[in-house]
């Protein structure tokens, strides 16, 4: 039965003069159309429960209709169709053979419907059929039929569940302009027979299970193709010499397969490139040098390959385009390549996880258009130098894990779009950048692993950091104590997410270079590397330093905290119950300080999967819900005076409750000490003289007979 009605779009045009219905649908009677069209419409506004008003005054144009249920079969009636679009709906179920009666039919738009099974053969009919998109619905098979529709410029079967390899021999689609099945499980080799045809402009065959080399020597020509996107397969070998046939392509993606050796020279004949993906394969050798000699070339990602080396000479050619390079998880070596200061567009660079050694130069300055600098995991060395000029465009920029030394440059105050800085993993040696917290965007400080010393707290230094959302001075040298008010003006942590404001699915980085920003955390009691942040996650790692005093309370105002590791300090007093404010807080390691007691309120932390309380000095009863009963008995070992471990470590670690104690006795004074050292002595005296007098009898008594007997 046909439910109730959604928003949707249908669209119908008719290749005959199908004219207005009667007035009873609000429809003018300029002209009498055929009954039999007439019927025809009125049975499927029926079927589908197209409400009147939704009519459009003119018959050949009907949208913004609500539509759910299946496309009834009745559809097949309006023989005279050259246009039907029934996308963006709610539609289910099978496509209706009767459909294949549109022998007229010019365009078919069926996308994003729940629509399922297969593609009727009666699509044979459709032999004027241009256009067909069927992308984001279930279909799984059927496809088969369409090497036979002649006409055919547009096949869109993206998205669904089609299986199986694409044996059907494609190369009659003589009029084939676009061709994109990209998100299915399509297997087998490469459809070869799409090389033959020669009007395509554009395929995307990526996000499938197609396998085996991909070659274009035995093609016709393929001049007009712009696109070529095989990315997310299990294709291997080389990627072909022949590649230099399509002169025209302007974007190649071959990312994530296996293509092994070197990229071959040829394809620096390919003058039109201006983007190429050749990441998570297995290339190796020279990186190839079209990615500086090339005028039109925009974004290069090379990353996760085996490339050692840049040629002996790179002369990069006056005017290259390129904006965008990822050169990241390689293992190129040797000093950084300077030539890329030539590049004077450049937007963003990806050197990470390299072995890059030398100084960061400083012709680095002048690109000016800096967005994302990412040169983490190398041999870097020296200091990190005053690259940041006023009005800066940087936004990332990423230096972990090398070997820098010396200050933090103050250029970076000039960085004010900047969201991401990150230099954790060095030998920098300064004190505690207060002048960051002036920075009205920044999101993520790391600072954690240096030689970073003195105070974090100054009261004549405004601690703002309006947007901060990620800070690690973890394992430094930092002391002192924290004002109850420290954490006041965090306002971005204090902010809780609700309704549509959640960032559903979005991840900090660079979204257009398809990087993201990437750091380390402990997090449940694990190291781990975060590759991809989510926009809402927020997390505090003061830990391995030497803070003391207590926690400030104010850390309860930041209500959307997820992690929060103040391990490894001297923090003293009691836990503040203002924890129990962060509702969201999933990791809580307060380990190795000088804490006494655990609030009870901590145990209606419903997200708190993870707590390291061990070697403190707590005392009292472990709070006694499920949060605390499912963590490990070695979160609370250290602590002698607390009690409630049974549920938590079981009877052999059972720790018994302690009575009431009694009042403790008032020492003795000095004189008091004597009087009962006298008593004593006296007390033992006549006892002692009594047994004197017994063993000196029986001595003198017996004493003859003993030694004759010897």
């Amino acid at each position: 039965m046909i439910r109730s009605l959604s928003y949707c779009f249908l669209t119908i045009y008719f290749f005959l003069s199908i004219l207005p219905l009667p007035n009873t649908i609000a429809c003018p009677t300029r002209l009498l159309c055929r009954s039999d069209q007439r019927d025809a419409l009125l049975e499927v506004q029926k079927e589908l429960h197209v409400p009147t008003t939704t009519w459009n005054k003119n018959v050949d144009l009907l949208s913004r209709c609500k539509l759910q249920g299946e496309i009834p079969s009745s559809i097949g009636n309006l023989s005279p169709l050259t246009y039907l679009d029934l996308s963006n709906n709610q539609l289910v179920g099978e496509v209706p053979a009767s459909i294949g009666n549109l022998n007229q039919l010019e365009s078919m738009r069926l996308w994003d419907n729940d629509l399922k099974g297969n593609i009727p053969t009666s699509f044979a009919n459709l032999t004027k059929l241009s256009e067909l998109y069927l992308f984001g619905n279930q279909f799984t098979g059927g496809d088969t039929v369409l090497a036979n529709l002649t006409s055919l410029s547009i096949i869109d079967l993206s998205l669904n569940y089609f299986k199986s390899s694409i044996s059907a021999d494609l190369s009659g689609l003589h009029n084939l302009e676009r061709f994109s099945v990209y998100n299915n499980s399509f297997s087998g080799p490469f459809p070869l027979s799409l090389l033959m045809i020669p009007s395509l402009v554009h395929i995307d065959l990526s996000q499938n299970h197609f396998e085996g080399p991909i070659d274009f020597r035995n093609t016709f020509s393929l001049s007009r193709l712009r696109v070529l996107y095989v990315g997310f397969n299990n294709l291997d070998g080389l990627i072909p010499e022949s590649i230099s046939k399509l002169v025209n392509l302007e974007y190649l993606d071959v990312s994530h397969n296996n293509f092994g050796g070197q990229v071959p020279r040829s394809i620096s004949k390919v003058v039109n490139l201006t983007s190429v993906d050749l990441s998570y394969n297995k290339l190796e050798g020279q990186v190839p040098d079209f990615v500086w000699r090339s005028s039109k070339l925009d974004y290069v990602d090379l990353s996760y390959n085996s490339f050692n080396c840049f040629a002996k000479s790179v002369e990069v050619i006056d005017g290259a385009s390129l904006t965008m390079l990822n050169l990241g998880s390689n293992s190129v070596d040797g000093p950084f390549p300077k030539w890329i200061c030539k590049v004077k567009d450049l937007y963003a660079l990806d050197l990470s996880n390299n072995h890059f050694n030398g100084s960061i130069p400083q012709c680095l300055k002048y690109s000016t258009y800096f967005h994302t600098l990412n040169l983490r995991n190398n041999s870097l060395s020296g200091v990190l130098p005053d690259l940041f000029i006023k009005d800066s465009q940087l936004r990332s920029l990423d230096v972990s894990s090398n070997n820098l030394v010396g200050k933090l440059p103050k250029s970076l105050i000039n960085c004010e779009r900047i969201e991401f800085l990150n230099v954790k993993g060095n030998k920098i040696m300064d004190t505690f950048p207060f002048w960051l917290g002036s920075l009205p965007y920044l999101k993520v400080l790391m600072l954690g692993s240096n030689a970073f010393y003195g105070p974090v707290y100054n009261p004549s230094a405004y601690l703002g950091f309006p947007s901060i959302r990620i800070i690690d001075i973890s394992n430094n040298n930092f002391v002192g104590s924290l004002p109850q008010d420290y954490f006041a003006n965090w306002l971005e942590m204090s902010l809780v997410w609700s309704g549509s404001d959640i960032p559903q699915f979005k991840y900090m980085g660079n979204v257009n270079f398809s990087t993201y920003d990437s750091i380390d955390l402990v997090y449940k009691g694990v190291e781990t590397d975060f590759d991809r942040i989510f926009e809402g996650f927020s997390a505090i790692d003061f830990s391995g330093n030497r803070f003391s005093g207590h926690i400030p309370g104010s850390i309860g105002l930041l209500r959307e905290l997820r992690l929060l590791n103040l391990s490894g300090n001297a923090f003293t007093g009691n836990i503040p119950p203002s924890l129990a404010n962060i509702t969201n807080l999933e990791t809580l390691d307060l380990s190795r300080n000088n804490l006494c007691e655990i609030p009870i309120s901590l145990g209606k932390m419903s997200f708190l999967s993870n707590i390291n309380f061990s070697y403190n000095h707590l005392e009292g009863l472990i709070p006694q819900s499920t949060q605390f009963a499912t963590q490990s008995c070695s979160s609370f070992l250290g602590n002698i005076g607390l009690y409630g471990f049974v549920e938590i470590c079981g009877e052999s670690h059972h720790v018994p409750v302690p009575t009431t104690s009694k009042e403790p006795e008032e020492p003795l004074s000095e004189s008091e000490d004597q009087l009962l050292n006298w008593i004593a002595a006296a007390i033992s005296f006549g006892p002692g003289m009594f047994c004197g007098f017994v063993i000196g009898h029986i001595f003198t008594s017996y004493k003859h007979k003993w030694f004759i007997a010897r």
